[in-house]
């Protein structure tokens, strides 16, 4: 891997920042609220975290891309997120977000849920990971444990990933219930970011709960494409979806805008602990829905291995 590019993304004061946010959550669901909070120790229920928090020195990556997968998958595209995190100058970070497994080491196509606390010089790595992949079975959804099987740090093609020390304290908490807007959470939040900070781009990360109701999620087939993917109605006739019931634990990493790094701008994945997960697209629910999210602006983004050719296709 090579990073490519980085930058600051900027603070804004947490008072203003949050009345942002709220305001446009207040367009797109009956009830939203946005807070400043101890984030909760996430080594507890219901995530189960390798790292109690998502505090210091935040950061996000864009690693490979789409162009990797679509038109036709660049298998030979593996990265490692130990290397990642020293790539983004946080050795032992603890790591959060969407990307493709490597199908090197699984032997099929698959969603990776990234949760990971990276090695460092005193520490293995810790790796709670899930993946989630169509089940030969029953075509269902079958969800494990990364580590129930692999004892590796490898991903392949593309992720977006959160990254920080791991620490505890202040996050943002985000609460929405009830959608009235076609604007799926991550979607809005990113939206309401871009319209206010126009070409100044501000990345946000973390994770966050679908405590009730069903959201459309799809996971990747187990065999790459035969025929290349050209359009987006291709993809998606190749995607597989389902109804995923609540509760769901989502990694999510999102940018207002791209400065110019071909950034995947949102990419959220998630997991449960009922046996479902995998590509988040919307709740399925709007009036049931309920929402609650961790989340924190990011201090640099770090673009680590460009696509050198490029297109728009897929990045839903």
């Amino acid at each position: 891997c090579q990073t490519v590019g980085n930058f600051s993304l900027p603070i804004t004061l947490p008072l203003f920042f949050i009345i942002v946010l709220q305001k446009g959550l207040k367009e797109n669901f009956a009830d939203a609220e946005v807070s400043v909070v101890d984030c909760p120790d996430l080594t507890k229920e219901p995530f189960h975290f390798p790292a109690k928090g998502i505090c210091g020195k935040p950061r996000i990556a864009d690693v490979g891309g789409v162009p990797y997968l679509i038109p036709v998958a660049q298998t030979e595209k593996v990265y490692d997120l130990n290397t990642v995190a020293k790539e983004i100058e946080l050795p032992g970070a603890f790591i959060l977000g969407a990307g493709a497994a490597s199908s090197k080491i699984l032997g099929v196509n698959a969603e990776l849920i990234a949760i990971v606390q990276s090695k460092s010089e005193k520490k293995p790595a810790v790796n709670g990971s899930y993946i989630a992949q169509i089940n030969p079975a029953d075509k269902g959804c079958l969800l494990e444990k990364y580590s129930s099987k692999y004892n590796d740090c490898e991903f392949g093609l593309l992720a977006n990933l959160y990254a920080s020390e791991g620490q505890p304290g202040k996050v943002i908490e985000v609460k929405a219930n009830g959608r009235t807007g076609e604007l799926n959470f991550v979607t809005c939040l990113r939206q309401t970011l871009e319209k206010h900070y126009g070409e100044k781009p501000v990345g946000m990360g973390g994770t966050f709960i679908i405590q009730k109701g069903k959201a459309k999620i799809h996971i990747m087939p187990t065999e790459f494409s035969a025929c290349p993917l050209n359009t987006d109605e291709d993809v998606n006739n190749w995607l597989k979806f389902f109804e995923m019931k609540a509760p769901l634990i989502c990694q999510t990493v999102f940018v207002s805008r791209d400065p110019g790094f071909d950034l995947r701008v949102e990419h959220t994945h998630c997991f449960s602990h009922h046996g479902e997960g995998g590509h988040y697209h919307q709740d399925t629910s709007p009036d049931s829905v309920q929402y609650l999210g961790y989340l924190l602006p990011a201090e640099q983004l770090f673009r680590i291995d460009r696509p050198q050719e490029t297109h728009l296709v897929g990045r839903d």
